[in-house]
């Protein structure tokens, strides 16, 4: 005889609530891509399986079953980028932001000596927009992103404005492509980097396609000037910030680093 209620354990509500937070995670990350379509038609074909399973429909549930286990590998070669990028998120040091816990305190626990001269990349920035110059910028953080740079020419010099203004004039031969920035130098120039497969504004060329597919999967910061209007663009975790003023990127670029005025002044 069956129970009248069931017996529900508060490791059962935990339960439910973790796989909840997991499936809400990957649809944010697969949302606008077509991996969507495939993602909502697996958790259909679950949820069937499961119902014929509470059924007793013993054939039906056998051959949805085992389409299921094969379905896993397949699964896993269908969604690697997604998977990847999930893994990315998990691991990655913003994560702590979203509890409070500050880069800079995480860098005073961990001894890590931050250094970055943003006034040189803001001022590069500010007069490549005033004359309609396109340039797209890569800030790297943990990950240095080392087979993007060797698809480009190796510079590695100090930063400066008038260099990055230098690399992307129109007739320099490194202007296309990206700049690849790695412990306050210029790692490398006319990087290429992985678009984006998520649906974005029409009005967005491959500068900030690219800009949002390298922060998709890594945890670089990305800063788009516009050839066509001159606006700024700011990218981070493949979201993008449209039409920045100079001042407007420097606070975003002193936040995103964990540094502070004093920092900078002294780099």
């Amino acid at each position: 005889m069956l129970p009248l209620f069931l017996e529900i354990r508060l490791l059962d509500i935990v339960d439910v609530f973790l796989v909840a937070v997991l499936l809400f995670t990957l649809y944010k990350l697969i949302k606008g891509t077509v991996a969507i379509n495939i993602f909502l038609g697996l958790v259909l074909l679950f949820l069937i399986w499961r119902i014929v399973l509470a059924l007793q429909m013993e054939l039906l549930s056998s051959i949805l079953g085992a389409f299921i286990s094969v379905g896993l590998v397949a699964l896993i070669i269908i969604f690697q980028p997604e998977i990847r990028q999930f893994l990315f998120a998990m691991g990655n040091a913003n994560v702590f932001k979203q509890y409070g816990i500050r880069p800079s305190i995480l860098r005073k626990f961990l001894k890590v000596k931050s250094s970055f001269n943003v006034d040189a990349i803001v001022t590069a920035c500010q007069k490549m927009s005033e004359i309609k110059e396109g340039a797209l910028i890569v800030i790297t953080r943990q990950n240095e992103l080392s087979q993007y740079v060797a698809t480009g020419q190796i510079v590695d010099a100090e930063i400066s404005a008038s260099l990055i203004e230098n690399i992307f004039f129109i007739n320099s031969p490194l202007h296309d492509g990206a700049m690849i920035i790695t412990n306050n130098r210029i790692r490398a120039a006319a990087c290429i980097l992985p678009v984006t497969k998520k649906k974005v504004r029409i009005s967005f060329g491959l500068r900030h396609r690219a800009a949002i597919g390298i922060t998709e999967m890594s945890d670089a910061i990305a800063i788009v000037v516009s050839e066509e209007n001159g606006k700024i663009s700011y990218c981070t975790q493949g979201d993008i910030i449209y039409g920045l003023k100079p001042v407007q990127l420097q606070q975003q670029l002193l936040t995103d680093l964990g540094m502070t005025e004093n920092e900078v002044n002294e780099s």
